[in-house]
């Protein structure tokens, strides 16, 4: 995206970017300091740096920012707010979870030409194709070589750029293929000169020789070679023919090829590389699943503690990890509300030194921000600690700020036989809490400790640290538990999740209220969903759940969602702010059907009278295992785990199965001796998935260390009923679940069912 002849460079408020401005960052109330900012003219890296700190400076791209808030949009500014007027504020927004640059302009016209400037900036890095996506890395890099920045790279400003790019290669090799670049014979190699030497360097042997299985005259692929590539390889059946031209017309760079009907050798690498060659089916990423059927019938994407950035025990409540879960997906937040000392509830971790944040303010980022990722309904799980009169204003900040997307009535007055479905609560939160009972009597009018489900700990340890959903009220001298009135106002509220003591299936099945919803802690639910799974899976067709992790878990650490999922559970509540595996896994899970934060669960798990046990997934109608066979060819610009320049990854990929307990498998490749740049393993790993519907396929990439435990560089999650076979490149993430383009891996996946004799 260089702004070189771009008509970009010539946008009034791009030139205001690039001939810098002196903007105020800020950090805190008492942190707010004069920064010189200018764009870069890639049109694509922001530079930035102290006019008092000689040579220091920073830089970012615009490919890492996903937004910009204008005004006070951010807890910093709004606490400045008496300092600095909205006109003059702004807010940069990261993916990941990077925090956030809070900006204050000089003037109001300087503020809103850097945000319509970044605004644009974004739109184009976030519209690039696969090859200006190319370019653009192979420029960045370019740039960080060119350490004189004369435009030029020597030879010795090219070895080091290798090593900088993750790749150990013989001198005289790379000596080669310098001089060849260097068509003018003068000792360096000007960009678009670079450009040859890296499309050298870059050669991809298993991609040409795949070209090659299915190339007349070696040169090109003409429209019925590519359908029989498509049909062989790719698995695609009757759409290749049709199919084989779009790909022509979509991916071909040359025009010459394209009117003969041809895709070369650099259409065909580009095709791989694109989304439509990428192991996530494409059309399983688009919302495409019928939502009209109950709640219950979904795995819903499900937040803990949402309001924590860190640990629950000192970290930072904030509104800022309220948006970053609901951009994220998140269907179903939680609130733990405490009595504020000025009569205004607070949300924080109650009995830890987490800071403290306005309910109110929690509820008016949860209208903003609800339905930005997705319309379907959010669900607003109360851990309600607050005296009645707390409760009641809380009541009225949910009613008079949500609004008309606060569902506090049944849809059409009647008491329901099911759970309404996302469709019908489109662009709707609604409340779960407790709910004063009008025909059992005082059985629910109050809250209670409900700690038995940790039943490892003591009452006191419990109290201090469970995350129980409705611990309110303290143990009395007795050692009792107490009891806390509820408020009619909020009780009021409570339409579809009316929160309930779990008393076991045959209660459940006798009692039969849909609109009741128990929590349990992961231990608790572990142990239902092994002595007791089909029951569970039962119980979870007509009633939703949730899951929360256990009161231990006090560095916010997450459990593993597959074991709940596996039963049937719908809110399966996670630390979204705790980056690792578990997360890894909910993003794989809901990256399918649009990232709107619902999934419908497969159809024996949605049968009232199933017999599915997870333990047991043989015995299920319908059963038939199959076989996944993944050679895992190469490795393509892999990410670096240290930033030395000369440190050079030892890459392996390792694949792993989540699923019923007879489906957790992993293998892994070897590991290649530096080369992150372009390692090929040519290893092929099998497993046998005996549940497909609800398995997760986990590729990680490691750098391997012989004497300490193996380096994280990238991760792929994606459900197994989402894979495409064939050749398909695997395009990797970072720890948060950001893109890290062009990094990716190379496989051919071959799914077969499973014949008896292949069982033996």
């Amino acid at each position: 995206m260089d702004l070189e002849g771009s008509r970009i460079q010539d946008d009034p408020h791009i030139k205001v970017m690039m001939a810098g401005s002196t903007l105020r960052k800020v950090k805190s109330r008492s942190w707010k300091k004069q920064r010189h900012f200018r764009l870069l003219e890639d049109g694509m890296t922001i530079w930035y740096k102290s006019r008092w700190a000689g040579k220091g400076h920073s830089t970012f791209s615009v490919t890492e920012m996903e937004a910009v808030r204008e005004g006070h949009q951010s807890e910093v500014l709004l606490s400045t707010a008496e300092d600095f007027p909205a006109d003059l504020c702004f807010t940069l927004v990261f993916h990941g979870r990077q925090g956030n640059l809070d900006l204050v302009a000089e003037t109001p016209a300087e503020a809103k030409a850097w945000i319509q400037g970044v605004r644009k900036l974004i739109h184009k890095a976030q519209n690039m194709d696969e090859k200006e996506r190319l370019d653009q890395w192979v420029w960045d890099w370019f740039k960080k070589a060119d350490k004189n920045k004369d435009g030029k790279m020597t030879f010795k400003e090219v070895r080091k750029l290798l090593k900088m790019m993750n790749v150990e290669m013989n001198e005289d090799h790379a000596f080669h293929l310098f001089t060849m670049a260097d068509k003018s014979d003068s000792g360096s190699l000007e960009i678009e000169q670079f450009v040859y030497f890296y499309k050298m360097l870059t050669q991809r042997d298993e991609v040409w020789k795949v070209f090659q299985d299915y190339s007349g005259d070696g040169e090109k692929l003409m429209v019925e070679e590519l359908k029989n590539f498509l049909d062989m390889e790719q698995q695609e059946g009757e759409k290749s023919s049709q199919h084989a031209q779009e790909l022509i017309n979509c991916y071909e760079p040359s025009e010459s090829a394209k009117k003969q009907g041809a895709m070369s050798l650099d259409g065909f690498q580009i095709y791989l590389c694109s989304q439509e060659g990428s192991i996530f089916k494409p059309e399983l990423r688009e919302l495409h699943q019928d939502m009209s059927q109950p709640l219950s019938h979904y795995f819903i994407s499900s937040s803990h503690n949402t309001y924590l950035l860190e640990d629950q025990l000192r970290g930072q409540s904030s509104l800022e990890a309220y948006i970053q879960a609901l951009k994220r997906g998140c269907r179903c937040v939680e609130v733990d509300c405490w009595d504020g000392s000025d009569g205004e509830p607070v949300v924080y971790h109650g009995h830890t030194l987490t800071s403290k944040i306005l309910f109110r303010d929690v509820i008016s980022t949860l209208k903003e921000y609800a339905f930005k990722a997705s319309n379907f309904p959010v669900i607003l799980s109360l851990e309600n600690h607050c005296c009645v009169e707390q409760q009641t204003v809380m009541a009225k900040h949910i009613r008079d700020i949500l609004g008309d997307t606060l569902l506090s009535t049944l849809l059409n007055g009647q008491v329901p036989q099911q759970l309404p479905s996302p469709q019908e609560l489109r662009c709707k939160i609604f409340v779960k809490a407790k709910k004063i009972s009008d025909t059992e009597g005082s059985l629910d009018e109050t809250l209670t400790d409900d700690i038995s489900d940790e039943d490892e700990m003591t009452n006191v340890e419990a109290e201090s640290l469970s995350t129980e959903e409705p611990p309110a009220g303290t143990l009395n001298q007795d050692g009792k538990k107490s009891k806390s009135k509820l408020s009619k106002e909020l009780s009021d509220l409570v339409v579809y999740c009316k929160s309930v003591h779990f008393h076991g299936f045959e209660y459940a099945r006798s009692y039969d209220k849909c609109s009741e919803i128990s929590s349990f802690s992961e231990s608790k639910a572990k142990r239902l969903a092994k002595d007791t799974g089909t029951d569970f899976v039962q119980y979870h067709t007509r009633q939703l759940s949730r899951i929360y992790p256990g009161a231990r878990r006090t560095d916010s650490s997450n459990y593993n969602p597959q074991d709940m999922w596996s039963v049937g559970c719908q809110i399966v509540a996670l630390n979204f702010q705790t980056a690792g595996l578990e997360m890894d896994l909910n993003d794989g899970l809901f990256a399918q059907n649009g990232g709107c934060g619902y999934v419908l669960k497969p159809a024996f798990m949605r049968d009232g009278n199933t017999q599915f046990s997870p333990e047991k997934p043989e015995e299920r109608p319908g059963y038939k295992p199959l076989r996944l066979s993944i050679q895992v060819i190469s490795g393509q610009q892999l990410p670096k785990v240290n930033q030395k320049e000369g440190s050079i990854v030892d890459p392996l990929v390792r694949v792993e199965i989540y699923g019923v307990p007879q489906d957790q498998a992993k293998e892994e490749t070897s590991h290649i001796n530096n080369n992150g740049f372009n390692p090929v393993w040519n290893e092929t790993l099998n497993f046998v998935i005996h549940n497909p519907e609800l398995a997760l396929v986990r590729f990680e990439v490691e750098d391997y260390d012989k004497t300490s435990r193996n380096d994280f560089m990238g991760q792929f999650t994606l459900p197994f009923t989402c894979i495409q076979a064939g050749y398909r490149h695997i395009h990797l993430l970072s720890k948060d679940g950001t893109a890290i383009p062009p990094s990716s891996l190379f496989v051919n996946i071959s799914i077969s069912e499973l014949t008896r004799r292949t069982q033996i």
